[in-house]
């Protein structure tokens, strides 16, 4: 499959490098030399220079009708563009198409003729730090069966009823609660889950559970949490000011923001939170805005470095919690933990969005959740073909999948059901998996193609 890219900042660079690891072929545009040129070092790819909407350059980058073309740049008129030039000019076979617009994605219609798939990050960012505040005690959130099956990572504390005995207990504990647990990582490193594995001070725990059921299986792993009530957000941005908006009308909120032109508009849109002009990193106004009695601390701004420092500074200053937005890669293993509780990475999530488009079997969700190590959850459709055929009607555990994947939950209509010896695998069963590595991708997603 060929692949045009359009845009080598992070998250074009990453995928790039994700895609041509994959054996895609692909090209990547964009106007700054230096960018490609460290691609060119690092990946098995081609590059080329110039203007990501041009007709030009697109001819030059070979857009055609077998191409498969991702507009990632950071402007939502030019990504619109191209991808208008490429169905029309090139019949480019597919366009994927980033929107930080969500105005842009409300009025499909407008767009439909010439982008096939519009992605929009920011919306699921501000998703992702919703669901994060209005779950304590969680460090990641993924939904999967259109919401109706969460996979939650969390943390083991000294004093959760789970830490020192077997993970079977949570049986016992909680009778009426379906959950599973597909995986553990202790000391960063992943343990497949059974009943007789004894849970651990600091293991993170990912387990499947039904979306009404989180704070519970969240309790049994840790002291119960109290419930937040007070959220700071730096950055009034459009995630800063969505956020807001969600959260203003069951929390107390206040937001910073530099501008002061930002500011007024945020007050006249904002209908109970506290709109404040100032800078995250100002600690004589975190003090006098009572930063101390924060529940949670959100930095969302466009820069990494204030977004890091004013999270340092609020946490010495009391903040309970304390979430950040990190575009560079390059910071995500040396921010102390001690000081940011969560970090979220826009380009992990566009390039989720991304991945679950180009698979070849029928993927409803892809999630990739450790940059890393290559950790994904996906949610794939069983269809008949050669692959599941001798398995149709039999127990679900018996399908083989490779050491690296364990099936977490099958969505069977609108019923979400845990794996057991005695459910029986059927057509358009929707699996999820988890993966420790991206690497047995390939040998799962043959059980989801169409023939």
């Amino acid at each position: 499959m060929k692949i045009l890219i359009l845009g080598a900042g992070q998250v074009g660079g990453s995928l790039a490098t994700n895609l041509s690891s994959d054996g895609y072929e692909v090209t990547v545009v964009d106007e700054d030399s230096d960018k490609l040129a460290d691609l060119d070092d690092s990946v098995d790819l081609r590059t080329v220079l110039g203007h990501a909407s041009h007709p030009l350059t697109l001819r030059k980058a070979g857009c055609d009708k077998d191409t498969v073309l991702l507009s990632l740049t950071n402007n939502d008129e030019v990504n619109l563009i191209a991808s208008k030039i490429a169905k029309s000019s090139f019949n480019a076979k597919k366009t994927i198409c980033r929107l930080s617009d969500s105005s842009y994605i409300t009025e499909k219609k407008l767009i439909d003729d010439f982008v096939d798939i519009p992605i929009s990050p920011e919306n699921d960012i501000t998703e992702h730090l919703f669901q994060l505040i209005t779950h304590p005690g969680t460090n990641q959130i993924e939904d999967f069966a259109d919401g109706k099956v969460k996979l939650v990572s969390v943390k083991a504390q000294k004093n959760g009823n789970l830490v020192g005995h077997e993970l079977k207990v949570i049986r016992q504990d909680m009778p009426n609660i379906d959950t599973f647990v597909p995986i553990i990582y202790r000391k960063g490193k992943p343990i497949k889950a059974k009943g007789s594995t004894i849970i651990k001070e600091n293991d993170e725990i990912y387990f499947i559970t039904a979306a009404e059921n989180i704070d519970e299986v969240v309790n049994e792993v840790q002291e119960k949490s109290e419930r937040f009530s007070r959220v700071f957000i730096i950055g009034g941005g459009k995630i800063g000011f969505n956020l807001a908006k969600q959260l203003e009308n069951k929390f107390n909120v206040k937001v910073v923001e530099r501008d002061k032109g930002r500011c007024k508009f945020l007050s006249e849109e904002l209908n109970k939170a506290i709109v404040l002009h100032g800078s995250g990193s100002d600690e004589s106004l975190l003090i006098s805005e009572n930063i101390s009695q924060t529940d949670v601390f959100c930095s969302l701004t466009n820069d990494d470095e204030a977004n890091i420092m004013s999270a340092f500074l609020a946490k010495k200053l009391g903040a309970k919690k304390t979430m950040i937005l990190v575009n560079n890669i390059s910071y995500m293993d040396i921010i102390p933990k001690r000081f940011i509780d969560n970090v979220i990475a826009p380009y992990r999530l566009t390039i989720s969005l991304v991945m679950q488009d180009l698979r070849e079997g029928d993927f409803a969700q892809e999630v990739i959740l450790k940059m890393h190590t290559g950790a994904e959850a996906i949610e794939g459709v069983i269809h008949p073909n050669s692959s599941t055929a001798e398995f149709i009607g039999f127990p679900i555990n018996s399908l083989p999948l490779p050491d690296e994947a364990t099936l977490g939950a099958v969505v069977r209509s609108e019923e979400v059901l845990m794996p057991s010896d005695d459910l029986k695998l059927q057509i358009e069963d929707h699996l999820i998996v988890f993966l420790t590595n991206k690497s047995a991708v390939s040998e799962v997603e043959k059980y989801f193609k169409e023939v």
